[in-house]
């Protein structure tokens, strides 16, 4: 058997060679659930990814014997590193078959490159920014994953356990929720509560107010806001924005999507989208064509799912003590319920966080995933 080979990723023919890897790798897998290539291809596009204004990528894959066994992606966010005074490389997009010696080949190439710019550290999985997919997946391995997170096989971590260097850096936890049949008393009172004293209140937006006059802009500022200082979280710049407006809000249910005003000023909001899971499994390796695009319009427009994907809830610091939280889920779940919704999946959480983990101690919940961000010193 031949070593394994390390090739870097040099033009477009090589990076869909690179992406079409994890369709192949997990091809008809009950748990794994395939990305929108259209989406892969942009964020791994440095003429399309406005992250490339603050990074640098390098993309490199293993072969054995000619055939392509493993990938991964080196990322060095110079913004996130002034923001923490850190030398970091980040490696993230790492798949690999059961083989130690790809697995560490592949990351020896990112650690050689980091060291080749001056870097002294390297952290992943983890993407150009905070929205990106973070997180091995090392509990939860026969549970569905969404289209938001990473999904690996269980001999993911067991590579990394058998690396020397390699420690665990971060945690995140996601939940399962039951979607309750009647709003919590808990919440309902303390909405009443925070509209009356501190007069804050829910808000609908229509796409002319979000588009034309901003206000789906101030979803992500106040993102800047409420996760500046979450694990190794980059600013977004206006450009960052404008990319994840037209991802996350230009197709949404708006009745999914929620805001917490303080008079004019947003301070809260919550975004959740139907499930696209199962939908995404009925594609061809995440193409829209040629019916791809049937199956995810059933579950946006007609809700074909019973679960909801809790995608992006924040609230600024200063509100969280007054109970601006307890608006946003008073609003939704009562949307879960119209929409027939019978679960709710929550994005990845730091386990360190209390306070946004003890938001759910009114719900019925378990833990469903687990994953892990390592870290290596040169």
């Amino acid at each position: 058997m031949k070593s394994v080979e390390i090739k870097r990723v040099k033009d477009q023919k090589g990076l869909k060679q690179f992406i079409q890897f994890y369709y192949d790798l997990y091809r008809n897998h009950p748990y794994a659930v395939p990305f929108l290539y259209a989406d892969e291809f942009a964020t791994l596009s440095a003429d399309k990814n406005p992250s490339f204004e603050c990074c640098e990528a390098e993309y490199f894959m293993a072969f054995r014997d000619g055939k392509m066994v493993g990938r991964i992606a080196g990322i060095i966010n110079d913004r996130a590193n002034r923001r923490w005074q850190s030398k970091q490389v980040r490696f993230g997009w790492f798949d690999f078959i059961d083989d130690q010696e790809v697995s560490e080949a592949l990351l020896k190439a990112v650690e050689n490159w980091g060291k080749k710019k001056g870097m002294t550290e390297m952290v992943g999985p983890i993407g150009f920014i905070d929205t990106d997919r973070e997180g091995m997946l090392v509990e939860g391995f026969d549970k569905l994953a969404t289209m938001y997170i990473n999904y690996n096989e269980p001999y993911y971590p067991q590579h990394m356990e058998r690396m020397a260097g390699f420690e665990k850096d971060n945690d995140y936890v996601e939940y399962r929720v039951k979607v309750p049949d009647t709003v919590p008393d808990k919440f309902c009172k303390i909405a009443a509560m925070v509209e009356k004293r501190y007069g804050l209140s829910v808000r609908k937006f229509n796409h002319q107010e979000l588009k034309k006059e901003g206000y789906a802009r101030e979803f992500f500022n106040l993102l800047n806001a409420t996760y500046k200082d979450l694990y190794g979280f980059s600013e977004l710049s206006q450009r960052q924005i404008d990319k994840l407006v037209d991802e996350y809000i230009g197709f949404a249910d708006l009745n999914l999507v929620t805001a917490v005003m303080d008079g004019n000023r947003m301070v809260g909001f919550g975004i959740t989208f139907p499930s696209f899971s199962k939908a995404l499994q009925k594609t061809k390796d995440g193409r829209l064509l040629p019916f791809g695009w049937w199956h995810l319009l059933k579950t946006l427009k007609w809700h074909k799912t019973d679960t909801v994907d809790l995608l992006l809830i924040g609230v600024l610091p200063e509100y969280r003590p007054k109970g601006a939280n307890a608006l946003i889920f008073n609003d939704l779940i009562v949307q879960f319920q119209n929409y027939g919704f019978k679960w709710a999946e929550t994005g990845p959480q730091m386990e360190s966080n209390e306070g946004v983990l003890s938001q759910w101690q009114y719900l019925d919940w378990s833990m469903h995933r687990r994953h892990r961000c390592y870290k290596k010193l040169f």
